[in-house]
């Protein structure tokens, strides 16, 4: 779902964490990272601030143009914004050195996250990282929750029925989980309504 003024409303209340993602994660300027389900690209900006080479991939022809004007207007030469499915990402084995998603799998069904996270697996390189930053499940009980709640619940739609079943199903520790991914390192944000995960492939049977 396209918000008219995601960019007036979503992103300022979300910048403080995608400023803190680089040095959550562990990057350095060089690396190569692709944020999937970028929406207006606000996180993608800040990789390619921090140095890296980022790239962001969006089904939103509308989200991908904002990109591209913030990418102009910024003279960001380290980014490449692309019109893609996460899905079915449109990229070679290891890839990349990190690939995180943002506030994009949580309005999902359970089928095309799985996809998502799946392709996010196959992009990256074997001893590269997955960044997922989400809503923390359970959400705490709290006046920044509620509004949380209200937002999804005016998205409505696919949107909110997604949200329910995240909540429901167990969030991103669940997912985690069930790809058989190593959670290395977490991070609380706006009063703990938001969590931010690092994960790397399980490598054990190497």
């Amino acid at each position: 779902m396209y918000w008219p003024s995601y960019e007036n409303t979503i992103d300022p209340v979300l910048k403080n964490i995608r400023q803190a993602m680089p040095e959550f994660a562990g990057m350095k300027p060089g690396d190569q990272v692709l944020d999937v389900c970028c929406g207006t690209g606000a996180q993608v900006i800040e990789y390619a601030r921090y140095g890296i080479m980022a790239t962001g991939i969006d089904t939103g022809e509308t989200m991908i143009k904002s990109g591209i004007k913030n990418k102009t207007r910024m003279n960001l030469i380290n980014i490449n914004f692309i019109l893609a499915d996460a899905t079915a990402l449109p990229f070679g084995d290891g890839m990349f050195d990190y690939v995180s998603v943002s506030f994009g799998i949580h309005d999902k069904d359970q089928i095309t996250r799985n996809k998502i996270v799946s392709e996010m697996k196959r992009v990256v390189k074997p001893e590269g990282f997955l960044v997922f930053i989400d809503y923390q499940v359970p959400l705490p009980n709290n006046i920044p929750a509620l509004l949380a709640r209200i937002i999804e619940r005016i998205a409505g739609g696919d949107h909110y029925r997604g949200f329910k079943d995240f909540l429901h199903t167990g969030g991103l520790s669940k997912i985690l989980e069930d790809h058989d991914l190593k959670e290395l390192k977490t991070e609380y944000f706006k009063s703990g309504v938001v969590v931010a995960a690092k994960a790397r492939l399980n490598l054990k049977q190497e």
